[in-house]
């Protein structure tokens, strides 16, 4: 059945299919001059290009794009949009218990900063605060998402718990026992057009783009830095490095981030008869709550975007478009779609995709400076970028002011993830990581001995 649902499919990602793309910028063949270069043109780069001509009208501002407006992981995401700034309530208390009210509250705040924006500039990105579902697919999830909504309800947010019967009733799986809605803290996106609206707005600002045009070196100049490209360079007062997983410009990243392979399916539209047999009213989004765990959504024209579950890390952090497909991927995910949701039996997948997204051991993101401060970066948001990178461009360019102020005092900015080891033996404690999670998955949640290690040292790696 999953080789015949999948028999069609695409090999591209659906979003960066759609009609609509802004055309390409002119790439970089002179020397040119600004207040503020900045480096990739994916979420973190636009919000961060955006918010800085917002504070400032007549700040002069460039964007360098390697390839196009949102190629990489901000076109090819789900489009979960979430107000969290710690990939999750559960990782943030985690990590940030003496913040996790603070950042509750800025996180929101962010998300609702984002709808304006999106309202403002009129962007067409099918905006919508549908929230999302967390539900539970074995008994051992059902008391763990129970203790996640005592300790978030008893924090004021908009959660839900639902018992089998009232899951079953938004979304129908006979996978499901439980869940907790968090009804205001996650909108979904088109995310290939919010790049696309967000890389308008810039322009609309007077923002230069200079697109395929990939930056090779910084140097130190009297003033500022130099970027250094194939045919041109930026003499800029002040840099942000907005690169994701492709962080090689700065040594220090290789530490933090790792690159790993995340995979999707989309599906090809619901007939209102198969939607109906689904219920999802609500237009949620959805994510399981496995240690390897599943995110899906419906589209606009209510097609059922499923992906995750088996991120891939592979040997030597190798980045490649060969590594794009996946085809045992697909196939494990075509199976876990059919047996979530058995009576879609005979619904095919229009586009399977892959790419690599920059994760970290505290799968937030993290900031920070380089080259005397002139210099900001933020990476490492594992998935959780859409949103996110908003709040992470507002930190940037606190950094870059030299400011002290209420984003660069937490300890979330102030403080770095726990490196991870160099290579090989980087390649086999994640590979030993990714045993030892789809174990504890197998066996009621029980983590062994590795994993236990993990969480005492601060690490507590998922997927």
């Amino acid at each position: 059945m999953t080789v015949r649902a999948l028999a069609d499919a695409i090999p591209e990602p659906y979003w960066l299919r759609q009609p609509g793309a802004p055309e390409p910028a002119d790439p970089l063949t002179t020397a040119e001059n600004a207040d503020l270069a900045v480096i990739g043109a994916g979420y973190s780069g636009l919000w961060t290009a955006l918010l800085a001509k917002e504070r400032d009208p007549g700040r002069d501002v460039v964007v360098v794009e390697a390839g196009t407006a949102g190629w990489a992981a901000s076109g090819r995401n789900g489009g979960f949009c979430a107000a969290s700034l710690t990939h999750g309530f559960d990782n943030g208390l985690s990590r940030f218990p003496g913040e996790m009210d603070t950042l509750e509250r800025l996180g929101r705040r962010n998300l609702a900063e984002i709808e304006d924006t999106v309202r403002r500039y009129d962007i067409d990105c099918d905006f919508s605060r549908t929230g999302e579902l967390h539900v539970a697919t074995a008994g051992w999830q059902v008391r763990e998402l129970g203790a996640y909504h005592a300790a978030a309800a008893g924090r004021g947010l908009d959660v839900r718990l639902l018992d089998r019967d009232a899951v079953r009733a938004e979304v129908d799986s006979p996978t499901y026992l439980g869940g907790v809605w968090d009804r205001d803290g996650c909108a979904m996106v088109d995310p290939a057009r919010l790049v696309w609206g967000l890389r308008r707005a810039c322009a609309d600002l007077g923002v230069r783009f200079y697109d395929n045009t990939r930056v090779d070196r910084i140097d130190t100049i009297p003033g500022g830095l130099r970027l250094h490209t194939l045919r041109g360079r930026v003499d800029a007062r002040r840099v942000a490095l907005a690169t994701g997983a492709y962080g090689n410009l700065l040594r220090r990243l290789r530490h933090y981030v790792i690159p790993v392979y995340d995979y999707a399916l989309m599906t090809e539209p619901l007939t209102a008869g198969r939607l109906a047999a689904v219920g999802w009213a609500n237009r949620q989004g959805i994510g399981d709550s496995g240690n390897q765990f599943h995110y899906y959504r419906l589209t606009a024209d209510n097609r059922i975007l499923w992906g995750g579950y088996d991120a891939v890390y592979y040997r030597g952090g190798r980045i490649s478009t060969d590594h794009d497909q996946r085809t045992a991927t697909f196939h494990l995910l075509a199976r876990h779609f059919a047996e979530t949701f058995p009576q879609l039996d005979g619904l095919r997948f229009t586009h399977k995709w892959g790419g690599v997204i920059d994760a970290c051991s505290r799968f937030s993101g993290f900031y920070g400076t380089a080259h005397s401060g002139r210099l900001a970066y933020a990476a490492g948001y594992t998935g959780l970028g859409v949103g996110a990178t908003r709040f992470g461009a507002n930190v940037m360019l606190d950094l870059l002011d030299g400011a002290r102020t209420p984003l660069t005092t937490l300890k979330l900015v102030r403080s770095k993830p726990i490196p991870f080891p160099p290579e090989p033996v980087r390649t086999g404690v994640i590979q030993l990581t990714r045993w030892s999670i789809a174990q504890a998955d197998r066996h009621d949640g029980r983590r062994n001995l590795w994993l236990r290690t993990l969480d005492r040292v601060g690490l507590g790696f998922d997927s």
